[in-house]
This record gives C-alpha cells, sequence and structure tokens, in this order.
C-alpha cells in the first residue's frame, strides 16, 4: 500500500437534519493508493458522510478536502477534484439510454463527441465483460437491478477517478461480477488512486481493504488495519457489543400439512416446477442467479404469469395478478426495494400499512389511530431507526427501508410468505433479528420460500433447499444435507456458467417501446386521413386548402415545442394560451399601419419582452418558491387573460396589412412560417438527442437527483426551459397574426390544451424525461388535419373530439403497454 499524503480529509464533521443529528465529530481520512473500508449499521450515517464528501450534501459543521481543496456542497467540484461514487440506488437517469447515462456521468474533459457515442458506450461496457449482455442503446428503465449497479459501476471507473466510493456495490452483483469488481479496484489502487469500500458484508471488507473505519450512531470508532481485526471483533465494533450471530435453531417438528403445493408449473424462465412446502416450513431456493428461481417466485405471486397446477391448502387455484395472490394468502418481500418494496414519496405509517389496509378500517373508513398505533408497533419491534412514522421512507437508510417493507408484508398474515433477499442492504446487528423473526412466523404455520445471494444464509434458515438451474429443480436438499458446501457443491454441479434468462419480446412491440414509434404512427394516421378526405373530396388537396392547413400547423407546431420545453424538464405551461392572446393585444398598439418603422421595432420588442417577463414569472414561482407548476401556470394564465383583457376589453388594433403579407409569404404553396416552424423541429431535434444540452433537459425531467449528481444544475435548466416556452408562445402569437389580424384578447386561449395535446400525440411523457420535436409538429399537423377533414368530410364538429381522444389513446397505450413488455423482458 502506497502511505502519500490523503486524498481526501474530513475533520469534526457533522450534519443534522432538523433536530436529528446524523454526524458528530467525524474526522476520517483515506490514503492514495488504499482501499478504505468504511463499515457500520443501518443509519449509522455511511451514506451521509459520503454524500458530504460527493457534495451532494453540505455539512452542518467541519471541514472535507479533496486533493487539498476544499469541497462545500458541490458535486460539480468534487467531480472536478476526482472524485466519483457508486450509490446504494444507482444514479441513473431512467429515460436516457445506458450510453447517455455513461456520458452525462464523465466531467466534460472526458466526454466524447455525442456522433461517436454508442461505439464508446459499448466499448466502456466491454472493459467490464466481453459477454455483458446490456444494449447501450436501451433505456435504463428497461434494465434489470443487476445491469443497472454494472453500469453504475462501468461510469464511475470511466472517469478513473482519484477517488472511488463504492457505497453497497455488490448487492445486486452475481458472483463473477463480484470477482471483476475486485479486480478493478485493484486496478484503480494500483495507479495511486484511492477507494471507499462500503459494505454490510464483513467477509467482503477484509478480502479487499487495507484500512477499514467503523461508524456508530453517527460518531466514529477509530480507523483499523483491515488485518488486524477478526469478523467478530468488527461486529462487535459495529453494534458496540459483542453479537450472537448464529441463525435459529431450526423446527424439528412439522403437522405435515401441505400448505402449496406445485406440479409442472411453467412460466417465463423456468418450466416444470414441481414444489411442495409445508406448514412451518422455510424452503430455500437456490442456483446462479437468473436460472428461473426468481421467476418462479414472482409468479407464486402474481406478477409474473404461470401455468400449471398450484394448490393451497388442498384447494387448486390460478393467480393471474398480485391481487389475486394477495387475497389467496400470499404475501410478497420483493429483491427490489426502490422498484417495488417502497413508495418512496409516503411517510413511514404509509408504507407500513398499505400492505394491510383492512386491519384499520373502521365503519367503512380508515381508521387513523388505528393506522398509527399499529405503525408505531412496528417500528418498535423491527427497532426502524426514524424521527416519527410520518418521516417520509426515502430519508431513512437502506436498512431501515427495508424493515418497514418487512414489517409491512408480514402485517398482512399470510399463509405463504415468498421472501426475496430479506437482509439485502441491512446491518448485521438487523440480519439476526430478521431471521428471528422468520423462524417465529414459521412456527405459527406459515410457509415461506426463500430466495438469496447468499449461500449461507440460505442454508442457516431453510428446511429444504430446492437447486435451480436453466430454470428447473434438479436436486432438492433435506435436513443434515442442507449446508452451505452441499448448497455451492450441488449449484457448481448443476451448471458450471450463468445461464441468463430474456424472455422474448416480439419485434413489433421492441419497435413500439422505441423513440421513432409516436412519429410513424402520426405519420400514417396523417397520410391514412388525408387520403380518405382526398378521396371523399378532392378540394382537400387543393393548394389554398393545403396552404391553410400548413399557416395553422405552424402556429399550433410553434407553441408545441415551448411545451414540449417543459415537459422534457417536468414542468407544464397552461399559461401558453392567453400569453399569445396578450402578446398580439401588446403589438396591436405599435404594429398599426398609420405608425412609422420606429413604433414597429418599439412593438416586436415588447412582443417578446412580455413573453420573457411571463416566463421569468413562471419559473420564479416554481423553482425558488417551490410551487407546484400546475398551480403557478394555473395562476399566470388567469393574470395574463385579465391584463389582455384591460388593455383590449374588446378585439381592436388592426395590424398592418403589409406585415400579414410578409408573414403570409409562401414559396410555391408552402408558407415560409410553416418551412420555418419545421426547420426549428429539425434543429432542436438535433439538440435533444446530439448536443450535452438536449441530454440534460431529458435527464433533469427523468430524474432530478441523479441529474444534479451529474453536474446538471436543476434551476438553470428549468429557467431555460420555462423562457424558452414563453418565447415560442410568443413567436408562435406572430404566426397568428394574419389568421387573427387584430388585438383580440381571446385568440389563443385555445392552444393551451391544443399544444398539450400535440406533444402527447408526438410521444412525450407528462411525467418528464421523454419527447420529441418533430413528434410535436407531427402532432400539431394531425391536429390540424383532424379538424379539416372533418368539414370536408362533412362530419359533425364533434368528431374532431372523437378522432383526438381516440389516437391519443391509442398511441399512448400502444407505446404504455409496449414500454411494460420490454421493461419486464
Amino acid at each position: 500500500m502506497n502511505n502519500n499524503a490523503a486524498i481526501l480529509q474530513m475533520k469534526n464533521v457533522a450534519k443534522h437534519f432538523g433536530a436529528v443529528r446524523a454526524l458528530q465529530g467525524i474526522t476520517f481520512d483515506v490514503r492514495a493508493g488504499e482501499v478504505h473500508g468504511l463499515v457500520g449499521e443501518n443509519g449509522a450515517g455511511k451514506s451521509t458522510l459520503m454524500g458530504i464528501a460527493s457534495g451532494a450534501l453540505a455539512a452542518t459543521d467541519g471541514n472535507v478536502w479533496i486533493s487539498g481543496e476544499e469541497v462545500r456542497g458541490d458535486p460539480q467540484k468534487a467531480r472536478n477534484l476526482g472524485l466519483a461514487i457508486v450509490r446504494q440506488e444507482p444514479a441513473l437517469m431512467p429515460d436516457l439510454s445506458v450510453a447517455e447515462n455513461l456520458f452525462l456521468g464523465l466531467p466534460e474533459a472526458r466526454r466524447p463527441r455525442l456522433s461517436n457515442l454508442n461505439p464508446w458506450a459499448r466499448n466502456l461496457l466491454q472493459r467490464w465483460s466481453t459477454n455483458v449482455a446490456i444494449d447501450v442503446r436501451a433505456p435504463i428503465t428497461t434494465l434489470n437491478p443487476e445491469q443497472r449497479f454494472i453500469v453504475e459501476i462501468v461510469k464511475a471507473l470511466a472517469c478513473e477517478p482519484k477517488l472511488l466510493v463504492l457505497d453497497e456495490p455488490t448487492e445486486h452483483l452475481a458472483t463473477e461480477d463480484v470477482e471483476r469488481l475486485f479486480t478493478r479496484i485493484r486496478e484503480v489502487t494500483a495507479r495511486g488512486a484511492s477507494v471507499i469500500y462500503i459494505s454490510h458484508r464483513i467477509r467482503e471488507v477484509q478480502a479487499i481493504a487495507d484500512r477499514l473505519t467503523v461508524l456508530r450512531d453517527g460518531e466514529g470508532q477509530g480507523s483499523y488495519d483491515a488485518s488486524s481485526l477478526s469478523e467478530d471483533q468488527i461486529v462487535s465494533l459495529i453494534v458496540g457489543t459483542s453479537l450472537d450471530r448464529t441463525f435459529p435453531p431450526k423446527s424439528t417438528w412439522h403437522d405435515g400439512r401441505v400448505i402449496l403445493e406445485t406440479n409442472k408449473f411453467s412460466g417465463p424462465g423456468f418450466a416444470d416446477v414441481t414444489l411442495k412446502v409445508r406448514a412451518g416450513e422455510i424452503v430455500g431456493l437456490a442456483g446462479i442467479d437468473a436460472n428461473g428461481q426468481r421467476e418462479f417466485m414472482r409468479a407464486l405471486a402474481g406478477i409474473n404469469r404461470g401455468s400449471g397446477k398450484i394448490v393451497i391448502n388442498g384447494g387448486e387455484i390460478r393467480i393471474p395478478s398480485s391481487k389475486v395472490a394477495m387475497h389467496l394468502g400470499i404475501s410478497y418481500l420483493p429483491g427490489d426495494r426502490h422498484r417495488e418494496g417502497i413508495f418512496a414519496d409516503l411517510a413511514v405509517r404509509e408504507n407500513f400499512s398499505i400492505r394491510s389496509p383492512r386491519q384499520d378500517i373502521r365503519g367503512g373508513l380508515i381508521s387513523a389511530s388505528s393506522e398509527e398505533r399499529r405503525a408505531n408497533e412496528a417500528v418498535k419491534r423491527f427497532n426502524v431507526k426514524t424521527p416519527d412514522i410520518d418521516t417520509p421512507i426515502r430519508s431513512l437508510s437502506g436498512g431501515n427501508q427495508q424493515k418497514v417493507v418487512l414489517a409491512g408484508v408480514l402485517a398482512s398474515n399470510p399463509k405463504v410468505l415468498l421472501v426475496d433477499e430479506p437482509t439485502q442492504g441491512v446491518d448485521v446487528g438487523a440480519r439476526a433479528e430478521i431471521y428471528k423473526t422468520l423462524r417465529e412466523v414459521a412456527a405459527k404455520g406459515i410457509a415461506i420460500i426463500l430466495v438469496s445471494s447468499d449461500q449461507q444464509e440460505v442454508a442457516g434458515l431453510s428446511d429444504k433447499v430446492a437447486i435451480f438451474s436453466r430454470g428447473r429443480v434438479v436436486e432438492t436438499l433435506s435436513a443434515e444435507r442442507v449446508t452451505e458446501d452441499n448448497i455451492t457443491a450441488s449449484v457448481l454441479k448443476a451448471t458450471g456458467q450463468r445461464d441468463r434468462h430474456h424472455k422474448n419480446v416480439g419485434a413489433i412491440w421492441r419497435w413500439a417501446a422505441g423513440n421513432s414509434a409516436p412519429l410513424i404512427m402520426v405519420a400514417a394516421a396523417i397520410l391514412f386521413l388525408g387520403a380518405a378526405a382526398a378521396s371523399y373530396n378532392p378540394f382537400y388537396i387543393s393548394p389554398r386548402s393545403l396552404t391553410g392547413m400548413m399557416m395553422m400547423v405552424a402556429t399550433l407546431a410553434l407553441v408545441a415545442y415551448g411545451q414540449q420545453l417543459l415537459l422534457l424538464v417536468g414542468g407544464i405551461d397552461l399559461s401558453v394560451g392567453p400569453l399569445m392572446g396578450l402578446c398580439q393585444v401588446v403589438a396591436s398598439f405599435y404594429l398599426l399601419e398609420e405608425l412609422g418603422p420606429e413604433s414597429h421595432l418599439i412593438g416586436w420588442a415588447l412582443l417578446l419582452l412580455v413573453a420573457l417577463i411571463v416566463g421569468l414569472i413562471n419559473w420564479l414561482l416554481v423553482e425558488p418558491l417551490g410551487l407546484h407548476p400546475m398551480v403557478v401556470t394555473l395562476a399566470t394564465f388567469m393574470a395574463v387573460q385579465a391584463v389582455s383583457l384591460i388593455l383590449r376589453p374588446v378585439p381592436d388594433g388592426m395590424i398592418d396589412s403589409d406585415i400579414m403579407m410578409s408573414l403570409g409569404t409562401r414559396i410555391g404553396i408552402f408558407p415560409v412560417i410553416f418551412i420555418v416552424a419545421l426547420v426549428i423541429a429539425v434543429i432542436l431535434e438535433f439538440v435533444l438527442y446530439r448536443r450535452t444540452l438536449g441530454l440534460s433537459l431529458r435527464g433533469l425531467g427523468s430524474r432530478q437527483e441523479a441529474a444534479r449528481t451529474a453536474g446538471i444544475r436543476p434551476a438553470t435548466t428549468r429557467l431555460l426551459a420555462y423562457v424558452g416556452c414563453s418565447i415560442l408562445a410568443g413567436i408562435a402569437s406572430i404566426s397568428m397574426m394574419p389568421q387573427v389580424g387584430i388585438g383580440d384578447p381571446r385568440a389563443g386561449i385555445g392552444y393551451t390544451l391544443g399544444s398539450i395535446a400535440a406533444v402527447v400525440i408526438g410521444g412525450a411523457s407528462l411525467f418528464g424525461g421523454r419527447g420529441s420535436f418533430i413528434g410535436a409538429f407531427l402532432g400539431a399537423v394531425f391536429i390540424t388535419q383532424v379538424n379539416s377533414v372533418t368539414s370536408f368530410l362533412s362530419l359533425d364538429q364533434a368528431w374532431q373530439s372523437y378522432l383526438l381522444g381516440f389516437l391519443i389513446l391509442a398511441a399512448v397505450s400502444l407505446y404504455s403497454k409496449s414500454r411494460q413488455k420490454v421493461v419486464q423482458a
């Protein structure tokens, strides 16, 4: 180990969250060329300490230096100084592709050209493993937990950091990937850089660390040479007392009743599984990961579909959904806590009670006192460290979140309990409590099926173990044969290599999940409607008709671009319609025929200034004040409309005819303003997918916290989006002038809903992170076409709403369903 000067120094660091003390007086250093282990119970402050080191959090007191420079609440500076961090929950933006996430995860100086993005990303993944099964073009949301962690680790390694922080990096990794990680760690330290390794797996820390530091209840317990401490000594330092780490004794008596039985049960990833679980019995499922054991368990939980015979308490059943499974008495503890276990925005109390709401119903209503009482009892029983039960669960450590989820699952009083990774992310002290709880549950006659990546855990808890290989049970161990060595031997004999399972998703579904699908579907709908209208009434495709439609398309498209800009970052602007009217009203005082060029110039400037001011007001209310975008822009909708009516109670102020003629200029049958709108769409689309600014917009809307850690500044990016939206609405009001010709305060009101409909039809997500400016353009074309086609086909005006509503539902349903299928693959 190289004993050079410390790369990271932390002195007397303290951190308070309100009245809660998370850290107190921590002094800690990491030397160049070493692996430094950081261990402690859940809630000890490990992740908080590293959050301060990375700049994601600012210390309440104390100082932090990286390579001799002080860092305080500035993640970008920490990254520039050479710090990279792999968090318990990967800091990835789900709607962006693997390659785009890798790109944004690097400091700007290390980023490749976007034109070479995908080959560059493939090369990075190949360095991790030549047989890695990750498509760099795939959105992060389609990856499983192991693949997400691999991407996060590869992203951190690509930074070639001076200091690499790994926070529980192996929780979702298979054995071969853990070995790859350890190899990369040794490569990092060999070049003089440092690694901080945080884990609850004491054996891993001992195997890889040179020194280790122990935290307990937010305070440091000293730093030690890792080789000088035994596993039991480390555990004692962590919990403050000696700890009995043995598993609770297994039951020697079962009443013989078969609670759950499957016979030739098959589904995606597993086949012909025949298994019996008796009352009070814990049955472990073991095997190399992705060999069917988890897929089998998820089918029993009703999450995945399965076929074959399932019997509970002697009666044959079907499990078409998770709701039916719960009704039948089957409860499931998910292995992916962040995606499937917790409701991050809800409180501890709600996360506990949501799995057993019937126990709190009094007179048809939820009893708050009952819910509070049960939640408090669960917090006490499972030793959950939380300020109170109304604390948002996202603010708890990973282990305490796991305890709340387990408590909620057990509160449903199941007949069959399905447990996937019961102690994942849980400290050594709490593990013994969970083991004891599971044994107590089994003693009540409940049948338990257990999946764990820790073979020692499977052996210590299980009465019987079914060995899975390539989706089938190839051996069953019971009684004295249930040992860690026997399980490992059986797994290795069954298959010497990983057999990764991928559900086959049809090419059409995969295509529909892509970003191009909404564009092609809308374009096809446009052509179909156009052909139908032209065959019924040839005047539909006359130059005059097409020119008129293109003028209207340009106006709607321009304001839709602004709406798309905001939707990308997770916002929305309901005020764009009245703003278009206000801009035109203001212009109607200056763009008059009898006034000279100076007045016209003032009018154009004021039009854009008004748009700029409204955009700034919306941003100030949303970002610094933290108000919801829909509430803010609804208020500005009414305020802007009121100002328009004050200035022009009735339509007045005819726009100069020369200006309107100029705006109506055509090249052939194509209005210039239509060509301009199309060119703007192409330019914005290029920026969206081929420039860092576009990736920043999509990344922020996809997941703000991950975007922030990637160096994206949320406030600045949203400012650009709000101002850009209003400016585009102002430009759209210019395009609207030839259609209105006068200062009409109500002229733009209909464009609010029209702009939202256009971007949704074009494939945008109302939740942010996904969209297309070309899609918004096509959506504007389709909406304008529907409004015209109904007239040419002599249809009732209600058909406009029918057709628009049908396409919106069809497009959104197909896109959502296809994404769901790909995610589950």
